[in-house]
């Protein structure tokens, strides 16, 4: 730990340094069109009965592209050919950590095939969590594997959670986030954001603030939103698969919801992400919530945003 602490302090001090010499010049973030995507993760198990027949009603929707969460036997062509018939853009895809760094030439090769121009780390466990033992040395297999996505012409992204919004001990007289001190640890030109604003908001940080935090370096966010009762206290992960749950435990204080059904304040979001110079907003509901299917909640989320998207993009 002592060597953390070491390292965080040396890396705080050269930023620090840097940051005298002057305000870094404001980053120039291109205008484009906004699209919108969804988490296939969201609607996993109508896509393990029907791949084809799932990014059919997709599309039909109206989302105009998808985020991979595992091809469930599928190849690469097969699912290329699939998005190309339906007219869906193949924007991303999340890959465990783990495989990545066993076979990225692999996981790049599947994607790129298929025709993503991003891949995501989805999760990470506690050993490279901001207060893990190996989280200096995740941070620098990030650049890595940052380095052989760019060579690749891919771009690598982090979906956060709200654990790494616990905050490091550096040394110095504040602490910060581990989020924003792992984007300051690794290029930008190696790791790109995708903010999870559900997580975001849990953490007790607001999400509009860090769209525009990491302006130009937010091409791809995931819009999602949750109701909770009281204050924000439970473990909200046990609806995610990181904690065993009984059903009792699984009734929700906090419960994810489709899009405008929340606490989100869902036109701000939009709006940063405009201004952030925002590629794709994909919508992911990690649960069903308010008696809904998955189908009927991604459903409900994009029809709540695209009206919003369409006017702002006017």
């Amino acid at each position: 730990m002592k060597k953390l602490v070491s390292m965080l302090s040396v890396a705080v001090c050269a930023l620090m340094l840097f940051s005298c010499g002057g305000e870094a010049p404001k980053k120039q973030v291109p205008e484009k069109r906004i699209k919108v995507a969804v988490q296939l993760y969201s609607v996993r198990g109508d896509l393990e009965k029907d791949f084809y027949g799932t990014l059919k009603a997709v599309k039909d929707m109206g989302y105009e592209g998808v985020e991979f969460a595992g091809l469930y036997g599928h190849t690469p062509e097969q699912v290329k050919a699939w998005c190309k018939e339906l007219g869906l853009t193949a924007v991303s895809a999340h890959v465990p950590f783990n495989e990545m760094l066993a076979d990225m030439d692999k996981v790049i090769s599947d994607y790129k095939t298929i025709g993503c121009e991003y891949i995501a780390v989805p999760w990470v466990g506690p050993e490279h969590q901001p207060d893990g033992e190996q989280y200096m040395a995740f941070l620098d297999d990030l650049k890595i594997l940052g380095q052989q996505a760019k060579d690749a012409g891919i771009t690598l992204l982090y979906h956060n959670h709200d654990f790494e919004f616990k905050l490091i001990d550096s040394g110095m007289k504040h602490k910060e986030p581990g989020l924003d001190f792992m984007y300051a640890w690794v290029p930008e030109d190696l790791l790109q954001t995708e903010l999870d604003l559900c997580w975001v908001k849990y953490a007790g940080y607001d999400p509009v603030k860090y769209i525009l935090k990491y302006s130009g370096r937010t091409p791809v966010l995931h819009f999602k939103d949750y109701y909770v009762e009281g204050e924000q206290e439970g473990t909200p992960y046990e609806l995610i698969g990181d904690e065993k749950a009984t059903e009792e435990a699984a009734k929700p204080t906090f419960e994810f919801r489709p899009l405008g059904q929340g606490v989100q304040d869902i036109q701000a979001l939009l709006n940063a992400a405009d201004e952030s110079g925002c590629k794709w907003i994909v919508v992911e509901q990690d649960q069903p919530s308010m008696e809904k299917t998955p189908m009927e909640c991604i459903k409900m989320s994009v029809e709540y945003l695209k009206p919003m998207r369409d006017e702002l993009l006017k």
